[in-house]
């Protein structure tokens, strides 16, 4: 007996409604019984297909572990994960939409500051001067240690950030921070200033499939369905 085909759609957000769209593109309604805080629902026109709708980062842990076929969710996401579960896990398709970047930002007022060799400086400054770390606001901490690490940078200390990361700064609770945008307007809006090379990651939205399901020939057909947008 064929098992159902589980499907990973981001349960809110502005991703959540790009994906489905490409859903309605493709003439394909998604059916919930509980209506749009459902959890749980299924395609009117395929057959054996279970749709679960979860948060984008556990998409990426459940595609990872093979408890999900197929889902959606942003580059930056599968990124930040562990490499063990990048290793099970395919990119089939790159859309144009949920562009973002992931980059460093500093205090405006910090204008000696342009580059990331000028924070590696202010970074041995503090641990030499102030006896500590200068810390780093960020929900993307191998990302932003892997990046850091790379050019040089290793005096600081990493702070998980549960909120607006943008206030980290003004509340005393780090110094910088790293932080996905799409325009930089927010970071601009919070006085805040991305580094010349602050760039670490470039993300968009994507369709991905676990390794252990990527040959199933149902699994094809729905990336090909899925796909055109």
């Amino acid at each position: 007996m064929n098992k159902n085909i589980k499907i990973g759609v981001p349960s809110k957000g502005r991703l959540r409604n790009d994906i489905l769209k490409i859903f309605k593109k493709n003439n394909l309604s998604l059916i919930s019984e509980r209506g749009e805080r459902d959890l749980l629902g299924s395609i009117k026109e395929l057959k054996k297909i279970e749709v679960l709708y979860l948060h984008a980062r556990e998409i990426i842990e459940r595609l990872g572990d093979g408890s999900l076929d197929l889902g959606f969710s942003g580059y930056d996401l599968l990124k930040e994960s562990e490499i063990n579960i990048q290793n099970k896990i395919n990119v089939t398709k790159k859309y144009i939409f949920g562009k973002a970047t992931l980059v460093v930002a500093i205090p405006d007022p910090w204008i000696d500051v342009q580059t990331i060799a000028d924070l590696e400086e202010i970074a041995f400054e503090f641990k030499d001067k102030k006896k500590k770390r200068l810390r780093v606001a960020t929900k993307y901490p191998n990302l932003t240690r892997e990046f850091l690490f790379s050019k040089g940078v290793t005096q600081f200390k990493l702070v998980g950030s549960l909120g607006a990361t943008e206030a980290y700064p003004f509340t005393g609770s780090s110094e910088i921070i790293t932080d996905i945008t799409s325009t930089g307007e927010t970071l601009k809006a919070n006085n805040l200033r991305i580094l010349k090379d602050g760039q670490i990651l470039k993300s968009q939205a994507c369709m991905m499939t676990s390794k252990l399901s990527f040959k199933k020939y149902e699994i094809k057909k729905l990336i090909k369905l899925l796909s055109k947008y």
